[in-house]
């Protein structure tokens, strides 16, 4: 069952039309949710993350798309797919309707759509045995500046990176900038660790404003035993780094286990999750 501007449907009955600006030009954002018995992980980041990216975009947010109202209507759609008091993925997604061409029509008008699917694990964990094999993904280039930050349907990279990750038998891979810096993996941020300093590519560079990199920046920023920095990443560094981590809302962190010839370890990602974890149930 899905929610279709507040109405719940089933998967046959929620056709997208065909005129929808979000499908005939990647006129839409989105924000994938962790929710576990109804409470939606860091939701007051993915709200403020979504109103700043519609004022981007110049979408003419509605009037009713308060944090309590999509709160609301998560839930609901949670429920008609029996999710309410389990462990769930959630996508809401965000579009500008039909008309128009490039320019929307005046009838455009802002819809959503929010659909829900089960998720195995109600908190954050490191599989040991897991590999994460990635390398640089080098055949396109994401250009540094705001669009690229988005949380947008205009994914066209991240696609396509994902099926040459699929032919080379990688687990993920890393996208560089027309800059030629690492800025972050298919499916999320990236950090690097080495002797005990921690850098991530800062916004200014492409990467996507990630919900759950600003919550392990947080959470650096109490550890006086590390330094952080947001800087630059060169491909350099990789093969020179102790620890490579991935960070997404689903999966929490996913430690890189090996880039190329070079094999890392997880030490400090495990406690970074364990601090993640006991971070939640205080929030819970």
């Amino acid at each position: 069952m899905v929610n279709f501007n507040g109405t719940i449907l089933s998967q046959s009955d929620s056709k997208l039309n065909t005129e929808n600006r979000g499908y005939k030009y990647g006129d839409a954002l989105f924000e994938t949710l962790k929710v576990v018995n109804g409470k939606i992980f860091f939701w007051e980041d993915h709200y403020f993350r979504l109103m700043a990216s519609m004022r981007i975009l110049r979408m003419d947010i509605p009037m009713n798309f308060t944090m309590e109202f999509l709160e609301s209507e998560i839930l609901k759609t949670l429920e008609a797919n029996d999710l309410l008091h389990a462990s769930a993925r959630v996508r809401i997604n965000v579009d500008r309707g039909e008309g128009g061409k490039y320019l929307p029509s005046d009838s455009a008008q802002v819809h959503f759509n929010i659909g829900a699917e089960p998720h195995d694990n109600p908190f954050y964990t490191i599989d040991a045995k897991a590999n994460c094999v990635v390398d640089l993904y080098k055949d396109y280039f994401v250009a540094p500046g705001l669009l690229s930050g988005l949380k947008s349907n205009n994914k066209a990279i991240n696609v396509i990176g994902s099926i040459y990750a699929k032919e080379n038998d990688l687990d993920n891979c890393l996208i560089l900038n027309t800059d030629k810096s690492v800025i972050e993996a298919l499916n999320g941020n990236l950090f690097l660790m080495k002797d005990g300093k921690i850098k991530t590519p800062p916004l200014e560079e492409g990467c996507l404003k990630g919900v759950m990199r600003k919550q392990i920046l947080e959470l650096l920023a109490k550890d006086v035993n590390v330094v952080v920095e947001e800087a630059s990443i060169s491909p350099f560094e990789l093969q020179k780094a102790d620890e490579l981590f991935i960070t997404n809302v689903v999966k929490g962190i996913i430690p890189v286990t090996n880039y190329r010839k070079k094999a890392y370890n997880s030490d400090f990602a495990q406690s970074l999750v364990n601090k993640l974890n006991a971070k939640l149930r205080l929030l819970s």
